[in-house]
């Protein structure tokens, strides 16, 4: 399969993600989008690494590092989801709303 359909689909997946996170106020959606964006960028990084492994012209059609990349943005993903799911929860709780918007009142 050539590179430039990796490239396509993970520009799509990208895009949908930034309008999202631009143009939604819920809190759980916006993080929806930054995931989807995390894993556009996984999509390339491992069809980059299959790409880059196949020109150096080994004979089997895997290549690892992208993927050792692709599992520590996962991790930190996971991480990120968890303590953003706790802080919205929080937010939940305090403010009875998970909109965007009103996080200014958290300031005072």
């Amino acid at each position: 399969m050539p590179i430039n359909y990796y490239i396509t689909l993970a520009l799509c997946l990208f895009s949908i993600g930034v309008v999202g996170v631009l143009t939604r106020r819920n809190a759980i959606i916006v993080f929806m989008c930054i995931e989807l964006m995390l894993n556009a960028v996984n999509l390339l990084l491992v069809a980059f690494s299959k790409m880059h492994h196949i020109a150096k012209g080994a004979t089997a059609v895997t290549g690892t590092d992208g993927q050792l990349f692709v599992f520590f943005i996962m991790v930190v993903a996971a991480a990120e989801v968890s303590v953003g799911l706790a802080i919205i929860v929080m937010m939940y709780r305090n403010v009875h709303s998970i909109n965007i918007n009103f996080l200014n009142r958290l300031k005072h």
